[in-house]
């Protein structure tokens, strides 16, 4: 997972083909915490796809333009538009992760 810093390289993360998957935590968030351990399982999982994680305290500007106040938050971007998003206030496990990821795939798979 590429840890995104500011708005520029989240920019340029959005100008990659393919899917990317945005991350948005804070290293204070015990939910956040508790998905980080299978994290790189997904990451292998769904290796065609580009994950990154921004904290949000540092990308406040992109988190307050995605409208992002829960964390952890997923959102995924394909040629540089919003596809999907998993936000709730409840914890995240890896099978709502997985089956949010499988979802947004065959999602973008029926629109080509």
């Amino acid at each position: 997972m590429t840890d995104i810093k500011n708005k520029d390289e989240f920019l340029k993360a959005l100008n990659n083909t393919g899917i990317q998957v945005m991350m948005f935590t804070a290293f204070w968030c015990p939910d956040c915490m508790y998905i980080k351990p299978f994290l790189p399982e997904i990451e292998e999982e769904f290796s065609n796809l580009q994950f990154y994680s921004l904290n949000r305290d540092h990308c406040m500007d992109i988190a307050l333009e995605y409208e992002v106040m829960g964390i952890p938050s997923f959102i995924c971007f394909k040629d540089g538009k919003e596809i999907s998003r998993f936000v709730s206030t409840l914890r995240k496990t890896k099978e709502e992760i997985e089956a949010f990821l499988t979802q947004t795939i065959e999602s973008e798979d029926k629109r080509c």
